[in-house]
């Protein structure tokens, strides 16, 4: 005769609540539920789809991190290249030439989104560029 035995656990409340709200929506025993979560510990079932679910969250969140890591790059180039032009073409505009100014300014953007595609599809990124530059002066200072 299989005869089940007596133990008696301690919960924190919250823990407890969570078994009793779980018990009665599938409609079974507290300790159906508490022996269901055991057995399924000690068996080690579900070991294998936690670790699936868990490798498909680590893939996404690592596509995920892949496209930031692409929008950062695009802004600093973007930034970087808007800068640079910034500084090199800061000249006070007569008022009479406001309207070709505007005309420039639109030639000059497009130019902009140019070179800023062009970069981006070599590779080029101004934070490696700047990161080497100042490593090299490191190198040189040493020597």
């Amino acid at each position: 005769m299989n005869r089940r035995q007596r133990m008696n656990v301690y919960f924190e409340p919250g823990l407890l609540k969570q078994v009793e709200a779980l018990a009665e929506r599938r409609n079974v025993s507290k300790s159906a539920v508490i022996e269901a979560a055991v057995l399924s510990l000690v068996s080690g079932e579900d070991d294998g789809r936690r670790d699936a679910a868990l490798s498909k969250r680590l893939d996404r969140l690592g596509r995920r991190i892949d496209d930031v890591d692409e929008a950062v790059a695009v802004l600093g180039e973007a930034f970087a290249l808007y800068t640079r032009a910034w500084m090199r073409h800061q000249l006070p505009i007569p008022a009479n030439e406001n309207e070709a100014a505007k005309d420039r300014g639109a030639e000059m953007y497009a130019r902009f989104n140019e070179v800023l595609v062009r970069r981006l599809a070599k590779g080029q990124r101004f934070l490696n560029e700047r990161v080497r530059d100042v490593a090299g002066q490191k190198r040189e200072n040493d020597m």
